[in-house]
């Protein structure tokens, strides 16, 4: 075979191969490549073919350090030249201006700075020259109270959503990328997260009916039920938004996007230690949690509540509702008088009624035998005085 054969051959089998990656590669999709080779002002990315994609280097950030030959890059396919398949990071860096029509039929992130806040959203500038702009609610996947304070002078990404009059209306969403990212880190999650694991989130939002946890790419709900232990009255007491806290991971439904989580879970449970921190006999101070028909519910310690029976609320005197005597949030002295584990149940009377209880019950003889009552002396009447006795003696004198 002649060399000229040969470079022929060659030649045909680096078009062919080319093709065949153009035909998988649409603009606009991202791909994870590797850095093959480095220029002053290119870099050449492997691509998983015989032919290397071209990245403009202006788009890489090496002010931490330099970029190396095997560093990963996550890149978009912009589109294919005489020169190679050109790849870029996101537009809006220097020159990026030439291909804003581009990023928008591909939908290729850019790169804007938030310059100012004008009616219904914020400037943006793209290339340091283009003027785009972005709604407040796309700014965010989040409502912002302080907007302006949070974004102005600020660098993000955004996708083109409206590109008219040669792009001189551009109408830009930041919002769009970032769901773009969450689903992206959501398919990854998908491999790792599994029912019954411990992790670690950050709160992103505190309702009513509880708190909402980012996991790092998607959120689950903590209920109320599942905060901890102890009855959670108000949320936003105990809680604050963008705090870490460590959650259980109750339920998974990928389908209905519905995560179930518990803070209870990764704590200790009161229960397990109960008979040593309130044996029975022990006399502590409690707080009125609820009262009912039957009795009040007092908090003896965060997760544990026992039952004072309405009986035992009177002081002798016969009740119809505990409400007659008691009000929630008082703080109650009470005594532990019987602990149920498997029912968890534990039933208190008043400490004061208990003392009195105590001291009036006839206390065992030795041996078993029950006390004696006391022997009631009669005690002879007085004879009076001397006085009466002389006054009686005279009287009897003059009859």
């Amino acid at each position: 075979m002649s060399q000229d054969t040969s470079d022929a051959s060659f030649a045909e089998l680096f078009q062919e191969t080319t093709t065949r990656l153009n035909q998988r590669l649409s603009p606009g999709q991202k791909i994870t490549a590797r850095i093959a080779d480095l220029a002053p002002e290119t870099i050449f990315i492997d691509i998983g073919g015989k032919s290397e994609g071209i990245l403009d280097r202006s788009e890489v950030d090496e002010t931490e350090r330099p970029a190396a030959v095997g560093d990963p890059l996550s890149v978009y396919f912009l589109r294919s030249t005489g020169s190679g398949m050109i790849f870029t990071t996101k537009i809006g860096g220097s020159g990026g201006a030439a291909h804003l029509e581009e990023a928008w039929q591909a939908q290729i992130p850019v790169q804007g700075v938030v310059k100012k806040e004008i009616k219904g959203g914020f400037e943006v500038m793209i290339s340091g020259s283009v003027r785009g702009f972005c709604p407040f609610s796309q700014m965010s996947l989040r409502r912002v109270e302080n907007a302006a304070e949070t974004f102005l002078e600020q660098s993000m990404t955004f996708l083109i959503t409206r590109y008219e009059q040669d792009g001189r209306n551009l109408v830009l969403s930041a919002r769009a990328v970032q769901e773009r990212e969450r689903e992206e880190l959501k398919e990854e999650l998908k491999k790792t997260l599994s029912e019954g694991q411990t992790v670690t989130g950050t709160i992103s939002s505190i309702r009513d009916f509880g708190l909402f946890v980012d996991l790092g790419g998607v959120d689950g709900l903590v209920p109320l039920s599942e905060l901890g232990w102890s009855r959670v009255e108000n949320v936003a007491e105990l809680f604050t938004v963008d705090d870490k806290v460590k959650v259980m991971i109750k339920g998974l439904d990928w389908e209905k996007d519905r995560i179930t989580l518990s803070i209870k879970e990764t704590l200790e449970n009161p229960w397990d230690q109960i008979t040593i921190t309130l044996p029975i006999g022990i006399t502590v101070m409690g707080r009125v949690a609820r009262l009912t028909n039957f009795g009040a519910f007092v908090t003896l310690v965060p997760g544990i509540d026992g039952l004072v029976h309405i009986s035992k609320l009177g002081q002798g005197r016969r009740i119809n509702h505990p409400r007659e005597v008691l009000e929630e949030g008082q703080d109650l002295e009470v005594q532990v008088d019987e602990i149920d584990l498997e029912k968890r149940n534990i039933r208190l009377s008043l400490a004061d009624q208990a003392a009195v209880e105590a001291e009036t019950t006839p206390k065992p003889a030795p041996g078993g035998q029950a006390p004696r009552e006391p022997v009631q002396h009669q005690t002879p009447k007085s004879m009076g005085t001397l006085g009466d006795l002389l006054g009686a003696s005279l009287k009897e004198k003059r009859k």
